[in-house]
């Protein structure tokens, strides 16, 4: 096999619709728009969800749920996550930020008490759950929250 021999798969090439160009091509007249109303007319769009006049569905269905604006949205990280770093190292948002576990320092941060400690650490974050106090507690380190 040389490489004129190739070619593309049957029906894997298709030819582009040109509309308007008469009746022979079976695209002319009307251009496949119909005859009438407003999306045959030049400039039409209609925009999406919109159902010619009758109540749209997003307005139909009812609503549920409450959304509170005010909410507060915490990243969370692992005791098993400070793997990385050393003992007696002093975690502010900063570092952890450097080490890749949050990506911007106007992020929040939760600590949580998922996996275990052996060296002391003091960790700066915005909250902490109770198991994780305990634990880096234990192993001599510190919590603070900002």
């Amino acid at each position: 096999m040389k490489i004129h021999d190739l070619s593309p798969a049957e029906g894997s090439r298709k030819k582009r619709k040109r509309v308007g160009r008469g009746p022979g091509s079976g695209h002319g007249k009307t251009a496949c728009r119909g005859h009438k109303g407003q999306k045959s007319r030049s400039g039409a769009s209609i925009r999406p969800g919109f159902e010619g006049g009758q109540m749209p569905l997003h307005r139909r269905l009812p609503k549920r749920g409450f959304c509170n604006i005010f909410r507060k949205q915490y990243n969370v990280i692992n005791i098993n996550d400070l793997g990385q770093f050393g003992a007696n190292s002093s975690l502010d948002v900063k570092a952890l930020v450097d080490a890749r576990l949050v990506k911007r320092e106007s992020d929040r941060i939760k600590l949580l008490g998922k996996g275990e400690i052996s060296y002391p650490v003091l960790i700066k974050v915005h909250k902490v759950s109770k198991s994780a106090k305990e634990k880096i507690e234990m192993a001599g380190g510190k919590v603070e929250i900002i």
